[in-house]
């Protein structure tokens, strides 16, 4: 099996759970129709993508039955099902999706039941590796990232899906600091799903709070939001380095901490190859100097 792109200095392999992932993993949310909505343009080229990622060495999928819903579960079923021994899948739980693609609030406890043995169905599993309840406090305020108020009631009734052999292990996706307090609360928490990237450093101590105490922490869109300065800088470092803009993203973030897992997605083989390679990628002190400067780069 090749490992293209798994070696490099800032990618020893990190424990999520009870397993050990590589720290360059793949997000099946773009295998889906436009919006994250039905069914791929191209089933063959979604189905030969997770299939190279995993013969590249890739062993962290990331999913959701609400992708689609329920197409990129039922792609990486039929790509990958039975799976590799050291395959990791972790899912989310916590949203619908509307008939017109909106995504809505999912949790009452019927809703996050049903929700997990929808995704026990859709991947052919009899227990799920990881799932991570996914807050939507933000969703009400109209965006889509983290928002103050309770997970108790939820995370929950994930915990006694997990008491019953249905859930291997609990992460969050979308929390605030004190809502991944009230979690571990709650039950062990082995990762947390935020957006996080080069221009968007919220995070930062709740990175490297985590780190302290062996969680995982899962950045998405690791070019999300980046205003044009910000992207110029990028731009700049990757050609000086010869890398691409994204390659260039994805190194910072290997580099940012130990405990960063890395699932970029996308439905081309050549993208996949292209995101896998920044595993490798060496930043000097000084690229890596400049980059730590993206985030102010704009209210400068």
């Amino acid at each position: 099996m090749s490992s293209i792109g798994q070696s490099g200095p800032f990618t020893a392999p990190f424990t999520l759970g009870d397993r050990s992932v590589r720290r360059m993993g793949y997000g099946a949310m773009q295998l889906a129709g436009p919006g994250v909505f039905g069914p791929p343009k191209d089933r063959d080229a979604a189905l030969a993508v997770l299939r190279a990622a995993v013969a590249r060495g890739v062993n962290h999928i990331d999913t959701s039955d609400f992708y689609g819903p329920h197409i990129t579960n039922q792609l990486i079923r039929e790509a990958l099902h039975p799976y590799p021994d050291d395959l990791v899948i972790v899912t989310k739980i916590g949203a619908r999706r509307g008939a017109d693609g909106s995504w809505n609030p999912a949790l009452s406890p019927e809703e996050l039941t049903q929700a997990v043995h929808d995704n026990l169905r859709n991947l052919g599993r009899d227990v799920l590796d990881v799932v991570n309840f996914r807050s939507m406090h933000g969703v009400s305020d109209g965006s889509h990232g983290p928002g103050e108020g309770s997970i108790a009631a939820s995370l929950t009734v994930l915990a006694k899906l997990q008491q019953q052999g249905l859930v291997r292990h609990i992460g969050l996706s979308s929390v605030t600091p004190t809502q991944v307090a009230e979690g571990r609360r709650i039950c062990d928490i082995v990762c947390v799903q935020n957006h996080y990237n080069l221009a968007h450093r919220g995070d930062d101590v709740m990175i490297d709070d985590l780190a302290k105490n062996g969680i995982a922490y899962v950045p998405y869109f690791p070019l999300g939001g980046f205003s044009p300065l910000q992207s110029s800088t990028l731009s700049a470092v990757a050609a000086r380095l010869r890398l691409t803009p994204m390659q260039v993203a994805l190194a910072w973030l290997l580099h940012r901490a130990p405990n960063v897992l890395l699932i970029p997605g996308t439905s081309s083989v050549a993208h996949l190859q292209e995101n896998l390679a920044a595993a490798a990628c060496e930043l000097p002190d000084d690229a890596i100097k400049e980059l730590d400067t993206v985030a102010s780069a704009a209210a400068a």
